[in-house]
């Protein structure tokens, strides 16, 4: 799909009143960053406290990320989807910064964010490695990056994600994306567990999930 053809598909998804995934943040960065958290040099003195939420929709995960004190960027293809992740935050007494683009051209910058969170981002395998690789080299030194997918296994479950097999992750492929680059891995999962995201991410699910943290300096 092309990215006038994601556009519409997720404005169509963000259209109504509801938050289509909830407005609570996503558990796995919830649990992720209370145990790995950017390390002192990322965000100290010289560098400020910023996060990154890659394809953030209607903005849980950057808002959440905004209360805990970051300065956020939420990116995101759909106009729509950042309406709301803007009265969201609005409602919650934060800001976030919001940017419409196509993620996979878009321009991360170099060792910018103490925090990226790529959460239920599904890309083809290439598209994939090549998000993770740049996410890398645009995180501060000691910054973490958290992300959590579905797994291959996710078809079985029909509690949402891609339809498309090719779009599920494995947790070998996920750990290859990051060989011979400056990060420590510093948790890894791939199993069950139990989803909970407004109407569309509800059930027992199939997920894989990878923390690394940059090398501090």
């Amino acid at each position: 799909m092309d990215v006038k053809g994601l556009q519409a598909f997720w404005d169509e998804r963000y259209a109504g009143t509801e938050f289509a995934f909830g407005e609570a943040p996503n558990d796995c960065l919830v649990e992720q960053l209370a145990a790995h958290p950017p390390l002192a040099g990322a965000g100290g003195s010289s560098l400020p406290m910023t996060a990154l939420a890659l394809a953030d929709g209607e903005g849980r995960n950057g808002v959440w990320l905004a209360e805990q004190g970051y300065a956020v960027t939420s990116i995101d293809v759909s106009p729509k989807g950042l309406d709301k992740a803007t009265r969201l935050a609005e409602d919650r007494k934060v800001s976030i910064q919001t940017v419409l683009a196509d993620l996979t051209a878009y321009d991360f910058g170099q060792q910018v964010w103490s925090v990226v969170a790529s959460i239920f981002l599904h890309l083809p395998a290439d598209k994939r490695r090549e998000v993770n690789q740049r996410v890398v080299a645009a995180l501060q030194p000691g910054g973490t990056f958290v992300f959590e997918g579905y797994g291959k296994d996710q078809l079985k479950y029909g509690t949402g994600g891609p339809k498309d097999s090719a779009l599920l992750y494995e947790l070998s492929a996920l750990r290859a994306d990051f060989d011979g680059l400056p990060v420590q891995l510093v948790h890894e999962f791939s199993g069950e567990r139990l989803v909970q995201e407004g109407v569309r991410h509800t059930g027992l699910a199939s997920v894989v999930q990878v923390t690394v943290r940059r090398y501090a300096e």
